[in-house]
């Protein structure tokens, strides 16, 4: 994961007010499993795309990389089928063969050929091991194709996280995000591994098999074809019908998991309210509708099966009447008859097969829309042509009438302007929703101002190479993030090439070395989400550490040391002074009594900067941060 990336992440996580100064953005929770899962066809049957043309001329640019394996598994999907159309034939031949023995032996004839009939045996075992070496071959070649597209879309859409901008993060969710990698590009994985080539053996299977019952008999064909309007009316009531309810088993099914994700994630909090029975009740209600849904949609969906069956046995009964008169007649053989059934059998196959395909078809165009609109966001805005280097920079910041906000019509940083000079500390105070979380994401260039300039030795950030800009940055920020990795690999996150003895110098001055001793495996062992036995406070330890051992020009602490005790607080703060010597610093503070020392405080109400000076110089003119001060460590009435 890149340095940007790093960023990213971490500022995303950051405190509780950037939620307040984003409040123009309305956001809905839509868990990662909002989506059906991957393969559940029947639950995407009332899903469309709003452009199928267009999304499918962007999944047939995708395919067309691979059209020569493409073309090579629809001429043996195309064999398979031609394969395994000629047996009905065949095996009618030998049934034939059958009756005309045991005819000829009641007539005092030589009885049953048997050889003849090995014969014909032996040529339809041929036929139809040729037909699954096809199939075979088709099946593993559009396996190859499904997965290397699947592959290729994750890939882009790993790509294209890196670039997007941060406004698009604000507007959609973890989940909604989750969902285009793992459902979406499953649904077309698996749409395309059974569908392109099904699509041309349903076709042969269709054609060719009407072929052959024409061949055997025209009346018996048109018999036959007298059921398909009985079944294509009952396929659309059935459909119609059950279409709306495959939607709401959807719809119901997202809100059951993200209620899940969102009572398990918040486990802590249910269990310190109380609140098991009320989750409980709300789970019900709403596993109650997505009980009614699918069970009406399965039911619906499932009567199509015995009353296809039905119409099915009618056609056998006329075809069968049919053709004893027509044997009768000497029109057709007896094997003919066997072999007709066989052939309306498979008639219907492809018929129901296409059906499917249409709304496969659907799902994989609804799919692949919502992978290609991720894919065509719009990116940050793109690195000057000639960036300047940032090698020698000392760490000066300037901020010239500077305006911003999330939403143009909103602004948030009115008309900010200060400077900071190279290793001064600076403190940004205020009430929640002021704008000191913005203004450290306009500093890193998260966001672009709208108006104004930032700069940084004399040279405007926009004229720099975003990752140069980050490279400069160190943060720790309220709301510590591991990764999952061994303690030492997180320590060395923005310093990958660091010894293990930079390591313990950097863990020692956040005063981390101690417990991490006490772990089992000390610096080995392994983080995850699921470790207990590491505490909030001694995470936080383990990102201030990782902090030091980047060595940046330039700090961001935002409240750094909020999770941990008195006690180690003052040991953070001590090593946090010596690392801030010498560098730029920026702390956003919330309990003031951290700051008296800053070479200046910038007090920010409703994104203007409305006081500015010494801890003493604030209070003694008895103002805005006066008013702040007091507040926290007035007496309680």
């Amino acid at each position: 994961m890149s340095e940007e990336t790093k960023n990213n992440v971490e500022l995303n996580q950051s405190a509780n007010e950037t939620a307040t100064e984003n409040r123009t953005f309305t956001r809905q929770h839509t868990g990662p499993g909002s989506g059906p899962p991957p393969g559940h066809r029947a639950m995407m049957m009332g899903e469309k795309a709003k452009d199928f043309k267009g999304t499918m001329k962007k999944l047939a640019h995708y395919l067309a990389k691979h059209k020569f394996s493409l073309s090579l598994a629809v001429l043996c999907a195309i064999g398979g089928a031609v394969f395994s159309i000629i047996g009905p034939k065949i095996l009618g031949e030998a049934t034939t063969e059958i009756y005309k023995g045991l005819v000829g032996t009641l007539q005092g004839g030589t009885g049953i050929d048997f050889a003849a009939i090995g014969s014909i045996l032996a040529t339809l075992l041929c036929l139809y091991v040729i037909s699954m070496v096809f199939s075979f071959i088709q099946g593993f070649i559009m396996t190859g194709i499904s997965q290397k597209i699947s592959y290729r879309m994750r890939n882009e859409i790993s790509e294209k996280i890196n670039r997007l901008p941060m406004n698009f993060f604000d507007k959609m969710t973890h989940g909604e995000i989750l969902s285009r990698i793992t459902n979406d590009v499953d649904t077309v994985s698996q749409s395309l591994n059974q569908s392109a080539s099904q699509v041309m053996t349903s076709i042969t299977m269709l054609i060719g098999v009407l072929v052959m019952m024409i061949r055997i008999s025209v009346l018996m064909t048109l018999v036959a074809l007298l059921m398909l309007p009985l079944s294509f009316v009952l396929i659309s009531i059935v459909v119609k019908h059950s279409q709306k309810y495959f939607r709401d088993q959807q719809k119901f099914l997202g809100n059951v998991n993200g209620q899940v994700e969102e009572i398990y994630a918040g486990q802590l909090i249910v269990k310190a309210f109380n609140k098991e029975k009320s989750a409980i009740s709300d789970f019900d209600a709403t596993n109650e509708k997505l009980y009614k849904s699918a069970w009406r949609s399965q039911f619906l969906s499932g009567l199509m099966g015995p009353a296809m069956q039905f119409i099915g046995n009618l056609g056998y009964v006329g075809v069968v009447i049919m053709g004893g008169y027509l044997a009768v007649k000497n029109t057709i053989e007896v094997g003919d008859i066997q072999s007709f059934i066989q052939y309306v059998r498979s008639f219907t196959q492809p018929i129901q097969q296409v059906a499917q395909l249409t709304n496969m078809l659907q799902s994989t165009a609804a799919a692949s829309e919502r992978v290609f609109a991720f894919l065509d966001e719009s990116e940050e805005i793109k690195e000057c042509e000639n960036p300047v280097s940032t090698d020698n920079f000392t760490g000066e910041v300037a901020f010239d009438h500077v305006k911003f906000g999330y939403d143009p019509e909103n602004i948030i940083i009115k008309d900010f302007s200060t400077e900071v000079k190279p290793g001064q500390k600076i403190a940004i105070v205020g009430p929640t929703g002021a704008g000191k979380t913005t203004l450290v994401k306009l500093l890193m260039r998260f966001y672009d101002v709208n108006s104004g300039a930032i700069r940084m030795d004399k040279v405007d950030i926009r004229d720099l190479r975003r990752e140069d800009l980050r490279h400069m940055f160190g943060m720790v920020l309220q709301d510590t993030w591991l990764f999952k990795g061994t303690i030492e690999d997180n320590l060395k996150y923005g310093r990958p090439d660091a010894s293990h003895e930079d390591v313990v110098k950097a863990a020692k001055a956040a005063r981390a070395h101690r417990f991490i001793m006490t772990l089992p495996g000390g610096y080995n062992m392994e983080l995850n989400e699921e470790v207990n036995n590491v505490s909030a406070g001694q995470k936080q330890l383990l990102t201030i550490a990782r902090t030091i051992l980047a060595d940046p020009k330039i700090l961001i602490l935002d409240e750094a040391t909020s999770s941990v005790d008195t006690r180690t607080e003052v040991q953070i703060q001590k090593a946090m002074d010596n690392l801030m010597k010498g560098r730029t610093s920026f702390i956003i503070a919330h309990r003031l009594s951290t700051i008296r020392d800053a070479d200046r405080i910038l007090v920010l109400n409703e994104g203007d900067i409305v006081e500015q000076g010494t801890h003493e110089e604030l209070l003694e003119k008895g103002g805005f941060y006066a008013n702040l001060y007091n507040a926290q460590f007035e007496p309680a009435a």
